[in-house]
């Protein structure tokens, strides 16, 4: 008699992986891998020597003797950093200690949503959110974007009508500082009218702000929660932002640290949430050390590396796509999102692409919309070095010639 435990499994399961990981593409533009040079190896295994010596014993407890909300001295780093760089004047005590950003986006979402209530969303933002917001059953509406981030008119009429409606949107999530996919950066005075309209239609704002780090020129604007914080003072309020950072982008996409600040009585709730014992305690001893010393000239170094990368790819696409791949270089990050003519579909395109080793994010996956933005993609230049990223995207205009007649004519320099 055979045994066949799938009969077993629960219903409604997302599709079963395609196979075990062998490797990553020869030509790598997915995901949100960063730059292989740009880890800090050597400080961080000083800092995990020194760290280990001085506080191993602590890992014989659950929290280090911190709590649960994660090692005090990242915590107190966090705080430290987000006041020098975003204008934030929160505590150690208003930072939770999060397995990377993800994490935080689970919590958040079970905090506030049940089935069926509204969230707000750019039209174009990270896939991850998006999935997770339809595993919960709850629906969300796009808002539309340019380069500044969210139309605010857009935003009004889709907030009144939810009201109108009587169910009035419960947040709005946005990721104002290096927008993913579209790398724009929302101004101050538009982040103004975010929390005047978030004020006179009673929601909540959730700020992901996972890349504000790796602007070009270092210079971010205040966080949301930082603009809002003296208006809540002064009023006598709770503030309306719950933020979420990470280090994933900033220091390593494999130490799976990130963060959430908010207001005590939010982060009190948030903890029942937190069923893990505890995010991953010697990644977060090690990164405490790291950073004390290291992390704005680390970051320096980073921003330089991915700006270089970014320029590669843009001349890439402009020498093998021409006019046919519009899009705006981004003032930070790691991607490009780009628009091709109408005649292509960008998730057909990666099957494609994918079978010659060339691995890219459709834009149906990135989009609130997904069927209206098939002619649109994400490109990461963060991993890929400079030969690789020309010519992967050379492979690729060859490739979207082929397959859709896109662009017209192919370069000699996109001949494989």
């Amino acid at each position: 008699m055979t045994f066949d435990a799938s009969v077993l499994f629960r219903s409604n399961l997302p599709a079963p992986a395609a196979a075990p990981f062998k490797a990553f593409p020869a030509f790598n533009f997915i995901g949100g891998h960063n730059d292989s040079a740009s880890i800090p190896v050597a400080a961080l295994t000083d800092a995990a020597t020194r760290i280990i010596a001085q506080e191993g014993a602590s890992l014989a407890t659950y929290g280090l003797n911190s709590g649960p909300q994660g090692y005090l001295p990242l915590r107190e780093f966090i705080a430290g950093w987000m006041k020098e760089s975003a204008g934030m004047n929160d505590t150690a005590d208003e930072v939770l200690i999060t397995s990377g950003s993800l994490q935080a986006l689970d919590l958040v979402n079970q905090l506030l949503l049940d089935p069926g209530e509204i969230v707000v969303a750019e039209e174009a933002t990270y896939g991850g959110a998006l999935t997770r917001l339809a595993k919960l059953g709850v629906p969300y509406l796009g808002v539309r974007l340019d380069q500044d981030g969210i139309d605010m008119a857009h935003l009004q009429e889709i907030l009144e009508a939810q009201r109108q409606a009587g169910k009035p949107a419960k947040f709005i999530y946005t990721i104002p500082t290096v927008q993913n996919p579209t790398g724009g950066v929302m101004p101050v005075a538009r982040r103004q009218e975010l929390l005047d309209l978030a004020a006179r239609y009673d929601c909540l704002i959730f700020e992901d702000d996972c890349y504000a780090d790796l602007l070009w020129d270092g210079a971010r604007p205040p966080a949301l929660r930082a603009m809002d914080a003296e208006a809540a003072q002064s009023e006598g309020r709770a503030n309306r932002v719950i933020y979420c950072g990470s280090f994933s982008k900033s220091v390593a996409p494999a130490l799976r640290i990130g963060f959430i600040m908010a207001d005590w009585p939010v982060l009190a709730q948030i903890l029942p949430l937190k069923t893990d014992a505890g995010t991953g305690a010697l990644d977060q001893m090690v990164l405490a050390e790291f950073c004390k010393d290291h992390f704005a000239d680390h970051l320096v170094t980073l921003r330089a590396r991915l700006k270089a990368k970014c320029d590669t790819t843009v001349q890439a696409l402009e020498e093998n796509f021409g006019t046919a791949a519009e899009f705006t270089a981004p003032l930070g990050g790691i991607f490009i999102w780009v628009t091709l003519p109408d005649a292509v579909n960008t998730t057909q395109l990666a099957t494609a692409a994918a079978k010659e080793g060339i691995a890219i994010n459709p834009g149906a996956e990135w989009t609130v919309d997904g069927p209206k933005n098939v002619n649109r993609m994400r490109l990461c230049f963060g991993n890929p070095e400079a030969d690789q990223i020309r010519e992967g995207i050379a492979r690729l205009a060859v490739i979207c010639h082929r397959e859709f007649g896109v662009p017209e004519r192919i370069s000699n320099r996109s001949q494989p």
